[in-house]
């Protein structure tokens, strides 16, 4: 037999290490594709009348409240997060710059922490109440006050904690901003609030919608602020329908009703981009003309930037820090380290492990930048869209299927049991983080490695080293700063997610983020302050770092008039 010419297998092993990266990221897409094609492959299942109950008698409250908390809280997320974001960029007022990354800080507290915070402070046995009938001489019910257990309480809730991503996009857009544009509508007799209006807000509107579009599906994914408060939301309706009716069948169909409003988000947002017709038509990014305030005009800025910070962060945090104080001495501390170690651990591993694959995919992506490889990146990169709940219920049916299917073999086959080897392990809860956070480091990376020029690969390769010695050698040093935000993302988000760990954690297994919903769930809100202290707490630096970098995001941002 002929022996191949040796050009030829040379050429063979080329194409095939060629293709390596697309074959490695289509792999990655149809593994984390799993939960969702579950979810939809269960809408046509028999639920043996479950589903049809839930359309007839709770369904409707489903959509209603869901609806109802996208329009109340984008609403007041755009009024939280323009106007500040704008303020801070453009103007100067005393603490105009502490509140450049001070606005951020809401982000570090979870919803469902705020909620139970402000519930402990303002239901019928708070601290203010109380105040108001002993200084009043009233009873309960003589007076009137606002109802914090409510849907329009859950409302101003997630809005206090969501607006940060509305006001970060929204603050990288005006950064950004070429200075020749916003100086032209003044000479054309534009007001400061004329400009703003008229011309930065329709330049920044790509940026506003993608920060909204993100605050929406946060709202859709919120699981511990709904069921704390007693709304009827796809969440909770999800968890009732499982555990309370014991049907993961038509809970599954709830979730697939559940990813139609958040496709819709998607397409939404999309198609915004896609009509958007403004453009910057200059180059000129010289220091942004900051505008001294006095007078009223400064009095009313400071109080606007003040207000969400101080309801969204400060306050809650002083309540929580003196309710740890209080609390300190009835607290477990080793059952407090087994807690706290427990959430590192989960959140460690998955930061690595998504900070490995997200350096593949993007560099993958850099090296064969095809229209394929775009689309299953694109396709990755929607995980953060879905909820901790749509994700647990996609990744135990598919995975309680794997285990009987293995010990049903193994018994028949071998007399073994072989038990759990996925479900209600560790792997099933990292697998789900993964689905669902892979996309914060993708995003991260990809933006990190798009700055370096492409020139610095051609001049790797020039000097005899592969691919994978450009990575680790010439990328990896540089983008350093990239690489450790990522992971810090990925470990705070994975630190703060409820409702996939509360379906998928292992028996006997907790972290910081059910403890304290366990303890607020017993109206033990004080005793929960310590743990929902240190997931904050955990979420306040990669904030501030975030902050930080989107402040120097401008080009030219060290240039002088």
């Amino acid at each position: 037999m002929d022996k191949a010419p040796e050009g030829a297998l040379s050429s063979l092993k080329t194409g095939f290490s060629n293709r390596l990266p697309t074959l490695g990221i289509l792999l990655l897409c149809l593994l984390l594709s799993v939960p969702v094609l579950t979810i939809l492959a269960s809408v046509t299942n028999s639920s043996d009348g479950v589903w049809q109950h839930l359309y007839d008698t709770v369904l409707g409250d489903y959509v209603t409240h869901s609806l109802t908390l996208l329009v109340g809280v984008g609403l007041m997320v755009l009024v939280l997060g323009i106007g500040p974001a704008w303020l801070v960029t453009m103007t100067r007022f005393p603490g105009s710059r502490i509140l450049e990354w001070a606005l951020v800080l809401p982000l570090a507290m979870p919803a469902y922490i705020i909620a139970y915070t402000y519930t402990g402070m303002l239901d019928v046995g708070g601290p203010l109440q109380l105040w108001i009938r002993e200084t009043f001489e009233l009873r309960f019910g003589e007076y009137w006050f606002p109802q914090i257990r409510s849907l329009n309480g859950a409302v101003v809730m997630l809005s206090l904690v969501l607006y940060p991503y509305v006001y970060l996009l929204s603050r990288m857009a005006f950064i950004e901003q070429s200075v020749c544009v916003l100086e032209v509508s003044r000479t054309l007799g534009a007001t400061p609030f004329q400009a703003f209006t008229r011309v930065a807000i329709p330049l920044a509107r790509p940026a506003i919608i993608a920060g909204l579009s993100l605050v929406l599906m946060e709202t859709l994914a919120d699981y511990g602020t709904v069921q704390y408060f007693g709304i009827s939301a796809f969440t909770t309706g999800i968890f009732r329908t499982w555990f309370g009716l014991g049907s993961i069948t038509a809970a599954a169909q709830l979730a697939a009703v559940l990813m139609i409003f958040i496709l819709f988000l998607i397409l939404a947002e999309h198609w915004s981009r896609q009509k958007a017709r403004y453009h910057h038509t200059s180059n000129k990014y010289t220091r942004l003309p900051q505008i001294e305030l006095t007078g009223w005009k400064r009095a009313g800025a400071m109080t606007y930037c003040i207000l969400p910070v101080l309801l969204g962060f400060v306050i809650p945090f002083v309540q929580l820090s003196m309710w740890a104080v209080d609390t300190w001495h009835l607290i477990d501390k080793e059952s407090f380290l087994t807690l706290f170690f427990n959430s590192l651990e989960l959140a460690s591993i998955t930061a690595v492990i998504a900070l490995l694959l997200g350096l593949f995919i993007t560099y993958s992506k850099r090296l064969r930048p095809t229209l394929a490889t775009r689309g299953m990146v694109r396709i990755l990169g929607l995980g953060y869209a879905i909820p901790g709940t749509v994700i647990a219920v996609g990744v135990l049916i598919p995975f309680a299927w794997f285990d009987n299917t293995v010990d049903a073999w193994m018994r028949e086959h071998f007399d073994i049991a072989t038990g759990l080897l996925l479900s209600g392990t560790l792997v099933a809860v990292v697998f789900a983080y993964l689905v669902r956070f892979l996309p914060v480091s993708l995003n991260t990376l990809d933006a990190g490695l798009g700055k370096i020029k492409p020139t610095m690969d051609d001049v790797g390769r020039s000097m005899g080293l592969k691919p994978l010695q450009i990575l680790r050698r010439v990328h990896v040093p540089i983008m350093r700063g990239s690489l450790l935000t990522a992971s810090l993302l990925v470990f705070v988000d994975v630190l703060k997610e409820l409702p996939a760990t509360l379906i998928l954690r292992p028996f006997n297994f907790n972290t910081l983020a059910i403890r304290t919903y366990e303890l607020a769930n017993q109206e033990r809100l004080a005793e929960a302050s310590s743990t929902a202290l240190m997931i904050v707490l955990a979420g306040i630096i990669p904030v501030i770092i975030l902050s930080q970098t989107i402040s120097r995001s401008r080009p030219g941002h060290d240039a002088r008039t």
